[in-house]
């Protein structure tokens, strides 16, 4: 791990690493062996404070640069990401405890996310209007907001760093970005690796803190645009501070993403696709595919088929590179049990697993059966390997349980009637839809757009970098010379 090393109790501030002002530190944990890994330091107010004055004091230069070289910077960016995939992915893997493999897979799409903006950094045009008469011209001119604050939680933190970051920067913004204080260790690293490539003091700022350091970097009035990743209620606190300060908003929350599973489908595939939509990072994704909803006729099998692929899922730590690691934390594991106590005291039916296994804070992959909507399991983010199970007689009743959520992120439809597939698409309220697949696999640039609780973003898809723009409106007389 020596080419992506980073000084331990420290974080990064303009241009440089340093210590928390009060020299606090936080324990870094291996969520497998509930060990400490290492020290970051413990980012207060004052630290925040830091971190925005330097943004701010950047960022007239940052902007003045050419696209064409910030493009350019980001390229070199992602260059050094790519030439460190297997020391950065052990990094991600053993901070959140998914397997190597799956912070391999985190740390390419990161890459892919930089270099992808990294080429649009000098596409990004405004638009001339039409008028009423040739003595008149107008045209928009897109600007970046200034200091953008970000805040990403802990599941995949190479990837949202990226999926937020890069396009903040190629907009001509500047940076301070907060991970969570349960997993900052990839964007402490690819920070390192960004100091590496030459960006400007100031330009992209990590500190690392838990709630003290959130409540301050989005409620600092240096602060010009707030992206946030993480839970409904936080995002609902983080909109109330930001109004405080007129400061605009985007938002990533949660969400309670269906697999409709049609009797027509390639059931093979669509099974093995299930089951890895919520044991994927133990089911911690805002997207995983944590209700099975499956057409009566094909219900029988369809459950014992997952429960039977659930069953044989092999966990362990990141290290051991199985199949599902542990839950990231004491307090994820106490609210993953949480739901395990409920599910069958409201009814549910256990089908496999339910219960804690093994040492760290690992548990089993879980199907409950005969989920009504009401109970919590089918109405509430889990974000552990829990899957419950609703049946359906056809595509009317169907697009009814989809839409019995709070949560609008994505709706995966598995079938091989083109027309139905469409006409689900179109009558479900979700921001997202993928047919026959599970999510976005094959689509450059596709937009992690939401709906409902999920909040409103496009999370790194191709209008990304509109969202970290303001459009300015130029009108001019012509004068008659």
């Amino acid at each position: 791990m020596a080419a992506v090393d980073f000084p331990s109790s420290q974080h990064f501030i303009d241009g440089e690493w340093v210590a928390a002002r009060d020299g606090g530190t936080l324990d870094i944990v291996d969520p497998a062996t509930q060990q400490v890994i290492t020290k970051v330091a413990l980012s207060g107010r004052a630290d925040v404070g830091d971190a925005v004055a330097a943004a701010r004091r950047a960022f007239p230069a940052w902007a003045a640069t050419s696209p064409s070289e910030r493009g350019a910077l980001i390229r070199r960016w992602g260059d050094l990401i790519l030439a460190d995939v297997e020391a950065l992915a052990a990094v991600e893997a053993r901070d959140v405890g998914k397997p190597l493999s799956g912070g391999r897979t985190n740390i390419y799409i990161a890459h892919d996310i930089v270099n992808y903006f990294a080429g649009a950094a000098d596409k990004l045009t405004g638009v001339t209007l039409p008028t009423r008469s040739p003595d008149y011209l107008g045209y928009t001119v897109p600007e970046p907001y200034g200091v953008c604050a970000v805040v990403i939680p802990w599941n995949v933190p190479a990837v949202l760093m990226a999926a937020n970051v890069a396009p903040a920067l190629a907009a001509g913004n500047t940076v301070v970005l907060k991970p969570s204080e349960i997993a900052p260790l990839t964007p402490f690293a690819l920070v390192e690796l960004a100091r590496r490539a030459g960006f400007p003091p100031g330009v992209l700022n990590v500190v690392a803190g838990g709630p003290e350091a959130g409540a301050a970097l989005t409620s600092h009035p240096g602060v010009d645009h707030i992206s946030f990743v993480g839970s409904t209620a936080t995002g609902r606190a983080i909109m109330t501070a930001a109004a405080q300060n007129l400061v605009p908003v985007k938002l990533e929350l949660g969400g309670k993403s269906p697999n409709v599973l049609f009797a027509d489908a390639d059931l093979d595939t669509a099974i093995e696709a299930v089951v890895a939509s919520i044991t994927e990072n133990a089911g911690q994704n805002c997207y995983a595919g944590s209700r099975l909803l499956v057409e009566a006729s094909v219900h029988d099998e369809v459950v014992e088929r997952v429960a039977a692929a659930m069953a044989a899922i092999k966990t362990g730590p990141w290290d051991a590179d199985l199949d599902m690691g542990p839950l990231v934390s004491a307090a994820q594991f106490a609210r993953v049990s949480g739901f395990l106590q409920d599910a069958p005291r409201e009814g549910a039916r256990l089908v496999t697993g339910g219960a804690p296994t093994g040492d760290g804070w690992f548990v089993q992959p879980t199907v409950y059966d005969r989920v009504d909507a009401g109970m919590r399991v089918a109405r509430e983010e889990v974000f552990g390997p829990v899957l419950a199970v609703q049946s359906f007689r056809d595509a009317v009743e169907a697009t009814e349980l989809m839409n019995a959520t709070d949560f609008g992120l994505l709706a995966c439809i598995w079938t091989n009637d083109v027309s139905r597939a469409l006409r689900l698409a179109k009558d479900v309220r979700s921001g997202q839809v993928a047919v026959n697949q599970f999510h976005d696999a094959g689509v450059i640039g596709f937009p992690f757009n939401m709906q409902k609780d999920s909040g409103f973003s496009r999370g790194g898809g191709y209008g990304a970098l509109r969202e970290y723009t303001q459009e300015k409106g130029v009108a001019i007389r012509l004068l008659a010379r």
